[in-house]
């Protein structure tokens, strides 16, 4: 096996659910060439992990989309890949696999895609069947190529952060910080402001934590309203790119996240996650080691797998500050020896 291409192109934390992929694949094919298409906004996720070998970028914002497609095609085509491989299952990604030329396209079958017309594309067509965690459904893919599937590895490269040294400092007084999470890009996977701010408060009285608020672009205003009730048990962090990012959850003590990108990077370096889930199952997108918790309403959630509830009532507000500070407990109880 000469070139392996694989497909995911966003968003973060499915990047994430993915690089077990690329582990698996570089322990089967160590001399192959690795190369992976990624949308351009999250093209630096990719910089961390150093099993692949080139990023190839997917202009979504910054070019039109005759362009991208012939821009895209253009750079495969010179690849010549033996074997592309769609871990997103869209009718976008498996274009993209098609474009490459490979005389083999692997995917999901029907039932398992995201758009079953992707299917169309594809010369093979992997049932993940029991696979119940994504992470588990997408390495089918990779044993499909005869790669042992039987650990879960993210081989990340996290460089050091200036922005770590800052909140060190900050927290020089505590035994060390935990990150909270309050943004997330769906409207119902976000928790209310004023309940993380009193988890803060927590934190600092209960395990002598400093509180470090996570912000992407959107969040600002609800990282500021933790803030602003957490009664100075918690700061805003710096601005970060994703390497910083990653460097502060890796350095963390705790990371308390709804379901979006920073949980599963938490998951991914290994940093203690209490994961918060309403509209989004667990069992399939939650944190793969055992070890982590999550609180869940899942079960009882009337919008499962939408942006926006419906509902009065959104499923996450039934998630009490009590119900995470004794799962924090429990979290934490599991790390001491």
């Amino acid at each position: 096996m000469r070139s392996i291409l694989i497909v995911r192109l966003g968003a973060l934390g499915d990047i994430l659910h993915t690089i077990p992929v690329a582990a698996a694949l570089r322990t089967r094919f160590p001399d192959a060439r690795i190369d992976w298409v990624v949308d351009e906004r999250h093209r630096a996720m990719l910089d961390l992990v150093p099993v692949v070998n080139r990023r190839l970028v997917l202009r979504t914002l910054s070019a039109s989309l005759p362009a991208r497609i012939v821009e895209i095609r253009r750079n495969l085509v010179s690849e010549r890949y033996d074997i592309a491989v769609d871990v997103q299952g869209l009718l976008k990604s498996a274009v993209v696999a098609k474009l490459s030329g490979a005389s083999r396209v692997i995917g999901f079958t029907a039932a398992h895609l995201r758009e079953s017309v992707a299917g169309i594309f594809y010369t093979d067509r992997q049932d993940p069947a029991a696979a119940l965690h994504v992470i588990r459904k997408n390495l089918t893919l990779a044993g499909a190529l005869g790669a042992d599937t039987s650990a879960i590895r993210f081989p990340l490269r996290i460089p050091s952060s200036p922005v770590v040294d800052v909140i060190r400092a900050r927290a020089a007084h505590h035994r060390g910080f935990a990150v909270l999470n309050p943004g997330a890009a769906w409207a119902s996977k976000r928790w209310l402001p004023e309940r993380f701010g009193a988890v803060a408060q927590w934190l600092r009285r209960a395990c002598d934590l400093a509180s470090v608020v996570t912000w992407g672009p959107g969040d600002e205003m609800a990282a500021a309203a933790v803030v602003a009730s957490a009664a100075g048990s918690a700061e805003l962090a710096p601005p970060t790119g994703v390497s910083d990012l990653a460097a502060v959850i890796k350095e963390a003590s705790l990371t308390v996240s709804g379901d979006t990108g920073p949980a599963h990077l938490a998951a991914a370096v290994g940093t203690p996650l209490v994961g918060l889930f309403g509209p989004t199952d667990p069992v399939r997108n939650g944190p793969w080691s055992k070890a982590d918790l999550t609180v869940s309403r899942f079960a009882e959630c009337r919008c499962h797998h939408r942006r926006r509830c419906s509902a009065a009532r959104w499923c996450l507000e039934d998630i009490s500050v009590n119900d995470v500070t004794e799962t924090i407990k429990q979290r934490l109880e599991e790390r001491t020896p």
